[in-house]
């Protein structure tokens, strides 16, 4: 069923059929993952996650709050921690011990994946003069993305959210752009005709249904900050691509790209270089990725060892693996993302 009688220009809602969840990541094909599984030559993996409880605190995004990990308890309250089953009335000894816990987890506070459902603009999808909240593929505020609801404060995204990016089994091609190797840490906001240059420095071949990913030096500063960002220092440092630069729009949409990820907070350059009067994106890059072509964007990813043993050696591209958490209705998710060489 088509959601939309007017698409907002630029998009490409319904090219993958009117019901798509999935977006570009569709342009994975089978054939595309064997071949990129050719990147394979040292058998060498590198994770590319954080650790779950970087940042640290809530100072550098203030709704999300790092993970809590805590003990449950069996019958009777004992903690499930070292926990001897001899202990259970039973007719019989046993020699074993187990330990179980469970953890209180924002699913965007760390290394992530953003859901479709993360990322929607006000925009006339119906061609009537007013504008609805609408997400990638014309999904609705309200139908399809939900609030809390009364007696619960529980959200659902019944459509676009992270589950259809897990059951897609993220796996493919990724290419390293090494803005860190150009840059070090200057605060530059990179467009198409700067990252276009170090493409052609770095000789990348960006190919259709890659994983783009872009380091910039961003996890290395945060990780010597051992878990006490230093806010300020980490805004006024490092790269990040210029989401409004047209030209570089131009260019995710012709390249191909399945999906992007970086070492930074949005992968975009905050806050983003104003070009034009009056009413615009806040993130054009969320807004040209997720909600107009369905490129997932992946945020605060750990590529440091990955970008040094490349650029080393004169690759930029790999084997990765790549899926979230498969949580259904969550617009984003933690994932520990492989890097095979």
């Amino acid at each position: 069923m088509r959601r939309w009688k007017k698409r907002p220009e630029g998009s490409n809602w319904g090219e993958f059929g009117d019901d798509d969840q999935r977006g570009r990541i569709n342009l994975i094909t089978p054939e595309l993952r064997k071949r990129a599984a050719g990147e394979i030559v040292e058998g060498i993996s590198f994770c590319l996650s954080l650790p779950l409880d970087y940042p640290g605190g809530s100072d550098l995004i203030k709704i999300r709050q790092e993970p809590r990990l805590f003990c449950v308890t069996r019958e009777g309250g004992a903690p499930a921690y070292n926990f001897p089953w001899r202990a259970m009335t039973c007719n019989c000894e046993h020699l074993d011990v187990t330990s179980d816990d469970a953890v209180t987890l924002f699913t965007q506070y760390s290394t992530q994946w953003d859901a479709l459902a993360h990322y929607g603009q006000l925009f006339d999808a119906d061609d009537d003069g007013q504008e609805e909240i609408v997400f990638y593929n014309g999904f609705r505020a309200g139908s399809d993305i939900l609030g809390p609801q009364e007696g619960s404060d529980e959200p659902r995204a019944r459509a676009l959210g992270i589950e259809n990016l897990a059951e897609a089994a993220v796996q493919g091609r990724g290419t390293m752009v090494n803005l860190h190797a150009e840059y070090g840490l200057d605060r530059v906001a990179v467009g198409y005709d700067a990252l276009m240059r170090v493409i052609e420095k770095q000789k990348v071949d960006v190919r259709k249904g890659d994983i783009l990913c872009i380091y910039t030096g961003f996890d290395d500063l945060l990780l010597s900050m051992n878990k006490r960002p230093d806010v300020k220092k980490l805004r006024s440092v490092g790269t990040g691509l210029d989401g409004g630069d047209e030209k570089l729009q131009q260019w995710i949409d012709d390249s191909g790209i399945a999906a992007i990820a970086a070492d930074n907070t949005a992968v975009e350059f905050l806050p983003a270089p104003r070009t034009q009067p009056g009413a615009r994106a806040l993130l054009p890059l969320h807004a040209h990725c997720l909600f107009k072509l369905g490129i997932h964007l992946g945020e605060l990813w750990f590529l440091r060892d990955l970008a040094a043993w490349l650029h080393a050696r004169g690759r930029s591209s790999f084997f990765l693996t790549a899926p979230p958490l498969r949580l259904p209705g969550s617009v984003g998710s933690p994932l520990t993302p492989v890097a095979t060489v």
